[in-house]
C-alpha cells in the first residue's frame, strides 16, 4: 500500500492511500521520522490533503469531510458512525450520544459508537477528538499522546472546554 510521512507542527504524520481513497492516516507523533526509503510520492489528491492538513495543525482549521476515503475494509456500523462524525465541525463538540441519536440509536449504543470511534483509521481527518462524554469530560484517545493531544486538537480548533 503506497504511503507517505510528512512533517506538520505537532510533529510526523503518515497516510496511505489506494486507487478508491485514503486507507489510513497517523496523528502527528514527535517520535515519527518523516521520510524513509519504502515511502511512495503521493499523487496531487493526496499531496493537497498532506498541505491541508499542515495547515490545520499550524491552526488554520480545515474541514476534511470533502475527502475520498476508502471505506471498503470499514463494516457498516463503523461507517456510519464515522460519516456522522464528519458532521461536527471544527471548533465544537458533540457527545457520543449524541452520536448515536443522529444515527437512530438508543443512548445505550454511545459505548459502541466510542468503540468504533476508537478504530478511526482516519483520526484527525474524521474528528472523533471531537466527541465526548456526556459530561463534557475528555476521556479516551487512542491516539500518540492520548487524551493530552485530544485536548490539545480541540484547543488548536477553538473548541470551548470544560
Amino acid at each position: 500500500m503506497p504511503h507517505a510521512t510528512f512533517r506538520t507542527p505537532l510533529g510526523g504524520c503518515a497516510i496511505a492511500w489506494s486507487e478508491r481513497g485514503l486507507t489510513r492516516f497517523l496523528l502527528p507523533d514527535p517520535e515519527r521520522p518523516a521520510g524513509g526509503d519504502t515511502e511512495a510520492v503521493p499523487p496531487d489528491w493526496v499531496g493537497a490533503i498532506i498541505a491541508r492538513v499542515q495547515r490545520h495543525l499550524a491552526g488554520e482549521a480545515q474541514d476534511f469531510s470533502d475527502v475520498r476515503y476508502d471505506f471498503s475494509h470499514v463494516p457498516e456500523f463503523v461507517r456510519a458512525v464515522l460519516t456522522a462524525t464528519l458532521g461536527v465541525k471544527s471548533g465544537r463538540t458533540a457527545t457520543y450520544g449524541e452520536l448515536a441519536a443522529a444515527l437512530g440509536q438508543p443512548p445505550g449504543a454511545s459505548r459502541a459508537v466510542g468503540s468504533a470511534l476508537g478504530g478511526n483509521p482516519w483520526p484527525l481527518l474524521i474528528p472523533c477528538h471531537r466527541i465526548v462524554a456526556a459530561s463534557g469530560k475528555l476521556t479516551g484517545y487512542s491516539g500518540p499522546g492520548g487524551v493530552d493531544t485530544k485536548a490539545r486538537l480541540l484547543a488548536l480548533e477553538g473548541a470551548q472546554l470544560l
